[in-house]
C-alpha cells in the first residue's frame, strides 16, 4: 500500500512539473497581458514619471552635479518622451 502511494507522489509530481508553466498561468496570470493600448500607455507613462522623479528629487538635494553623466543623459532621454 505504501509502495502505491509513493508512486502515486511521484506520478503527480512528475506531472506537476512539466505542467508548471500551464498551473502557474491559470493561478497566477499575467496581469499585463490583458492590459489594453490605452492600459499599456497608461502604465508606461506613470513608471516614466516614477523616474523622473526619482531623478529629479535625486538632482533637487544638490544640483544638477549631484546627477552621475548616465543619471543626465536618462533624464534627457525620458524628457523628450
Amino acid at each position: 500500500m505504501s509502495e502505491i502511494l509513493i508512486l502515486g507522489i511521484i506520478v503527480v509530481a512528475v506531472l506537476a512539473f512539466f505542467n508548471r508553466e500551464r498551473i502557474k498561468n491559470r493561478f497566477f496570470p499575467d496581469e499585463k497581458r490583458n492590459y489594453t493600448i490605452d492600459d499599456q500607455f497608461n502604465s508606461e507613462k506613470r513608471d516614466r514619471e516614477k523616474e523622473i522623479d526619482r531623478l529629479l528629487s535625486k538632482m533637487g538635494k544638490n544640483g544638477v552635479n549631484d546627477l552621475s553623466e548616465k543619471d543626465r543623459k536618462r533624464l534627457d532621454e525620458l524628457s523628450r518622451k
